[in-house]
C-alpha cells in the first residue's frame, strides 16, 4: 500500500521541509545537504500557505486557533502556553490534551466574531476550515493582514483543492502527507522542531499495527448525518484517505464533494460491506447521534436489508475523526480494528 512508501519517506527526512516528500523547497540560505536534524528556525520566516505568503518575525506568543483540529495539533506540539484562545468545537478534546486545553481560554463553542478574536490581541490566527476565513464568519485573511496579524490555514483545506469562499472542491484525494506537512510547518513557525519530530514519530508508531491485508473488494460507506437525505463521504477528504490507506473501496468515491447528499436508495443499491457511522457530540438534528442512526438503519425498509445492517458491521467514529486533522491516525486505527473484528482484515 501507499502508506508504507509515505512512512519510509517521512522517516528518512527531518522536520525541515523536504523536496523529496513533495513539500516546499528549503528556505533561502539552506541546502538539502544541510538537512541532518531538527534545528532552530531562522527568522524572519516566510512560508507559502494556501496561496498566501505569510512572514513571521519571531515565534508567535499569542496564538488563536479557530477550529478544533487546529487546536489539537497545537496542543499536541506543547504550545498551550503560547495560545490565548480557541473556538469551534465539535467533540470533547482528546483526553491526553485535556489538561493543557483547560489552560487556554475558549472564545466560543462555535465561530466567534472578529471583535472577540481581536480582544485577546493575537499574533497568529489559525484555522482548519475554509469558512472561518470569510467575512460572513470571522474575517478573511486579507483583513487580518491589514490588522498586522499573520494567519495560517491548514493545508488540508487547499491541497489538491479549489477553495471558493466556504466551498471546497477537491481535485485530488487528501493524503496523510498533508497532516505531516501541517505539523512540520507549525513546528517551524513556533520554533519547536524537536517537538514536531517527536509528534510525527508517535503518530507513525501508531500505524505499525494497522493490518496490511484486507479482504479483496471490501467496500465501505461513511455516514456523517441526516436522516431524510443523508450526507455520505465523497472521494477525497478524510474518509477517502482512510479507505485508501486500508485498501478498501469507498462506495461513493465517484463524488467530488466532501459530503454529498445522496438518497437511501443509492446507498442500498451500492450495498457496502461496512458502514462507518459518525457519533456527533453536537446533537443538532436527527441523525447526529449514533443511536438514531442505528435505529433508522435497522427499521427503514430501504436500508434494513443492506449487508452491513443485517450483519451489524458498524464502525463508530466521532465527528472530529471524520475531519482532516490529527485524529486521522485514530480513525485509520479504529477502522482497521473494525475490519479485523469483522474478519475482513488480518
Amino acid at each position: 500500500m501507499r502508506r508504507s512508501a509515505v512512512l519510509m519517506c517521512l522517516l528518512s527526512v527531518t522536520l525541515s521541509i523536504s523536496v523529496a516528500c513533495g513539500d516546499r523547497a528549503p528556505e533561502a540560505g539552506r541546502t538539502s545537504g544541510e538537512d541532518t536534524g531538527p534545528r532552530s528556525t531562522s527568522y524572519p520566516l516566510t512560508i507559502e500557505n494556501c496561496g498566501v505568503n505569510v512572514t513571521f518575525d519571531g515565534p508567535p506568543r499569542r496564538a488563536v486557533s479557530l477550529y478544533q483540529s487546529s487546536t489539537e495539533i497545537m496542543l499536541a506540539l506543547g504550545l498551550a502556553d503560547r495560545m490565548v484562545g480557541t473556538s469551534t468545537w465539535f467533540d470533547p478534546v482528546l483526553p491526553e490534551l485535556a489538561a493543557d486545553n483547560a489552560t487556554v481560554p475558549r472564545l466560543a463553542d462555535n465561530d466567534p466574531g472578529l471583535e472577540t478574536v481581536l480582544v485577546v490581541e493575537p499574533d497568529l490566527v489559525t484555522s482548519a476550515s475554509a469558512h472561518t476565513f470569510t467575512p460572513a464568519v470571522v474575517a478573511d485573511r486579507s483583513r487580518f493582514a491589514q490588522l498586522g496579524i499573520p494567519t495560517y490555514q491548514s493545508p488540508s483545506v487547499c491541497t489538491g483543492a479549489r477553495v471558493d469562499g466556504e466551498t471546497v472542491t477537491r481535485t485530488e484525494p487528501l493524503t496523510l502527507d498533508t497532516l505531516y506537512r501541517e505539523i512540520r510547518e507549525l513546528a517551524e513557525i513556533f520554533d519547536v522542531q524537536q517537538r514536531g519530530q517527536d509528534l510525527l514519530d508517535r503518530l507513525l508508531r501508531r500505524l505499525d499495527d494497522v493490518p496490511s491485508s484486507v479482504a479483496p473488494d471490501t467496500s465501505v460507506a461513511f455516514w456523517f448525518s441526516g436522516l431524510r437525505t443523508p450526507y455520505l463521504a465523497g472521494c477525497c477528504s478524510a474518509p477517502g484517505l482512510y479507505a485508501t490507506e486500508l485498501g478498501v473501496t469507498n462506495v461513493f468515491a465517484d463524488a467530488r464533494e466532501d459530503w454529498p447528499e445522496v438518497s437511501w436508495e443509492a446507498l442500498a443499491d451500492r450495498d457496502p460491506d461496512v458502514l462507518v457511522l459518525a457519533d456527533l457530540n453536537r446533537r443538532r438534528v436527527d441523525g447526529d447521534a449514533l443511536d438514531s442512526k442505528v435505529k433508522f438503519l435497522e427499521s427503514n425498509p430501504v436500508t434494513r436489508n443492506m449487508s452491513a445492517v443485517r450483519a451489524k458491521r458498524y464502525v463508530v467514529l466521532t465527528g472530529s475523526e471524520l475531519d482532516p486533522g490529527i485524529r486521522e491516525i485514530d480513525a485509520v486505527v479504529k477502522l482497521a480494528a473494525g475490519l479485523k473484528a469483522f474478519g475482513l482484515a488480518q
